[in-house]
């Protein structure tokens, strides 16, 4: 039997065997990974494509991961739900099988760009490329990367283009990976690779300390550890997705978030690290205020089983967080941006848990950092900034690395705005 290639990677994210393969000694190894916006037509796919041949030219391998051309998927989203008919869910697995095909689309024409400019590609769908995921649909996770046919056409010198947010589940369904699944793709893909980095290039520099479409005088920031970026990801932060990060903090993969459309040398960025070097060292240091749009509040009387509750969101396939739960009933937010049709859920919901109380048209807004909960003057003062604008939160939460609050939708933006100016402005 033919011994197995190296560099499996399995869910804790790191090299089962350590080190590049014979094949690709020698020369780095660069994912980069390119969202909806970078390819959202031609013309930008050929610009993507000089960036690429650039970074083959300084010396890399190069594997590519691109997510759908511009609003693809929202498209395709629309046209499931008109077939599916009025009041009906499109079935999870179709839909898999519709928006898989969006990232098919970018990853041809990049490969068609790269291989008119002189240079060899390949293009391989998430199956391909050796990406295993668990059996669920639409928000799949990654549990397994076996990247066995990039690795040999790496080695024959080819620039390898992937089609990010899909993969195969163990029953060889086609998955995908929910909102942003392509930055888990190029991430898992760097690790399983043994990449020297994974480039992240979206139509914003880098990560900040705020939404500046929101908050004007947020701030650049040049270096976060993995830790602060995930848990601003879980929160609404929208540069790298969450999953994404999880993998680089197990793996050690270095993430650069960059802007496709600024190539000048020197050009803004912001690096993450396992470890962040710039990091602040105080014992309370609060990075970012975070928001997201479109959460519901759930809220459990008593006599509510956990174990109902639990067992009612698993079957409809809806995810939830900041769970508090009791004798007394209890409380949870859940976040709607993986979630196909939230009419059709909510009335499931209701059959199976009438009790259950949803109230809708809500946001987060949090504050993240290190050391929130250190001492009770953070919490003291989220709470004043809020009750001062006339804000009453309908749910609030606080830990180490986030204090946060479900406000009306229509309060999250003066939210952001004054809490910024208390906690990261000053």
């Amino acid at each position: 039997m033919a011994e197995e290639p190296p560099n499996r990677v399995q869910p804790g994210g790191s090299p089962c065997e350590p080190g590049a393969s014979p094949a690709r000694a020698g020369r780095p190894i660069i994912v980069q990974k390119y969202g909806g916006s970078s390819v959202a037509d031609v013309d930008r796919i050929g610009k993507v494509a000089d960036r690429v041949v650039a970074a083959r030219r300084a010396g890399n391998d190069v594997v590519v991961v691109v997510s759908a051309m511009g609003k693809t998927t929202d498209g395709l989203l629309a046209l499931a739900r008109q077939a599916a008919g009025a009041g009906a869910d499109p079935p999870r697995r179709e839909l898999d099988m519709l928006l898989s095909t969006g990232e098919r689309v970018s990853m041809a024409l990049l490969s068609i760009a790269i291989q008119s400019r002189g240079f060899e590609a390949i293009s391989f769908t998430g199956s391909q490329s050796g990406i295993l995921t668990n059996d669920r649909h639409f928000d799949a996770r990654i549990i397994e990367v076996r990247p066995f046919r990039i690795e040999d056409e790496l080695a024959r010198g080819r620039i390898v283009i992937v089609a990010g947010y899909q993969g195969m589940s163990y029953r060889r369904e086609i998955t995908t990976l929910g909102r942003g699944g392509s930055d888990t793709t190029a991430v898992a893909l760097a690790a399983a690779l043994s990449a020297e980095r994974c480039e992240i290039y979206s139509d914003v520099d880098g990560v900040y300390s705020a939404d500046p479409r929101v908050v004007p005088d947020a701030r650049h920031l040049p270096e976060l550890d993995c830790a602060v970026l995930q848990e601003m990801a879980e929160c609404g932060a929208k540069v790298v997705c969450a999953q994404a990060v999880e993998w680089a903090r197990r793996s050690g993969v270095a993430l650069y978030a960059r802007s496709t459309f600024d190539a000048a040398p020197g050009a803004r960025e912001t690096v993450v690290r396992r470890f962040a070097p710039g990091a602040a060292s105080s014992t309370i240091a609060a990075r970012a205020i975070v928001a997201e749009g479109n959460v519901v509040l759930a809220r459990a009387p008593a006599g509510l089983r956990l174990d109902a509750l639990l067992r009612a969101a698993s079957e409809l396939g809806v995810s939830f967080r900041d769970l508090s739960f009791g004798p007394g009933g209890g409380a949870f937010a859940i976040p709607l941006l993986n979630v196909p049709d939230w009419q059709g859920a909510k009335r499931q919901l209701a059959a199976l848990l009438p009790s259950l109380e949803l109230v809708e048209g809500l946001a987060s807004v949090s504050v993240v950092g290190d050391g929130l909960t250190a001492t009770a003057e953070p919490l003291a003062r989220f709470a004043e900034v809020l009750q001062q604008a006339g804000i009453a939160p309908r749910f609030t939460v606080a830990g180490p690395l986030r204090l946060g609050a479900l406000v009306d939708a229509a309060e999250a933006a003066p939210a952001q705005r004054l809490l910024h100016a208390s906690f990261v402005g000053s």
